[in-house]
């Protein structure tokens, strides 16, 4: 009897230990959080302009982005000398894609403008995910390439997101985004410390629905550079 009563007290203080070490999906968070630089950090990145390269095809395509915390986000690519251009802001969201709609720009719909709005926010997509009408899940942890990564899903404003979370750095390794059934998963690497200590990837590989892949490096990163609003209007 006393024995059964010692392996039964052994087994309640494993099981203690284990759930006190079992983390929440707030406190991973919290932790990438402060991976990617602190919110003291964060609060400060007003403006992030971006250029770089996108290779597609064999091809390098020079790639310029702007990112305007809270008011808008755009993304601009030189193919083959033509402009391909996506943009979303805190009022919606409109396209260029000459080889696909033609050589006028064309608004999204409501539901498509909502589920892009996340990219307008600084440190998104997990940073004050709560106060931007997101929910947080914890999944079980799960591969992305050889880590056995945290895994998190996001849901919210028509749109969810897997994202995968290396386990020693807390940086986010890789995405799975649905939109209406359309799956695009991106592998985010080579982090680095930029001038104001905000983190961020310098290299994804994007997996889009139709099967293509796109290989996106940053060359140049500017912090709280001036950016004229008229950037986000929609060309006419």
């Amino acid at each position: 009897m006393k024995q059964s009563k010692l392996l039964f007290a052994i087994a309640a203080m494993a099981l203690s230990v284990g759930y006190s070490h079992a983390q929440t999906a707030d406190e991973i968070i919290a932790k990438h959080v402060d991976a990617i630089g602190g919110k003291a950090v964060l609060s400060q990145v007003n403006t992030i302009v971006t250029e770089g390269n996108l290779e597609v095809m064999g091809g390098n395509n020079p790639s310029k982005t702007y990112l305007v915390n809270g008011k808008g986000y755009k993304n601009e690519i030189d193919f083959n000398g033509q402009k391909i251009m996506q943009c979303v802001t805190d009022n919606g969201g409109w396209s260029l894609n000459p080889m696909m709609s033609g050589p006028t720009a064309q608004p999204m719909s409501a539901e498509d403008a909502s589920a892009e709005k996340m990219a307008i926010y600084v440190g998104a997509p997990l940073y004050d995910y709560a106060a931007k009408g997101y929910k947080a899940e914890l999944l079980p942890n799960e591969k992305a390439g050889d880590k056995d990564a945290y895994k998190i899903k996001l849901t919210g404003s028509g749109t969810e997101m897997l994202l995968w979370l290396d386990p020693s750095t807390y940086y986010i390794i890789k995405t799975e985004r649905s939109v209406g059934g359309q799956v695009t998963t991106s592998a985010l690497s080579d982090y680095r410390k930029t001038d104001i200590g905000f983190v961020m990837p310098f290299a994804a590989e994007i997996t889009l629905p139709q099967g293509f892949t796109l290989n996106t490096t940053v060359t140049k990163v500017d912090i709280n550079t001036n950016v004229d609003a008229t950037v986000f209007d929609m060309p006419k």
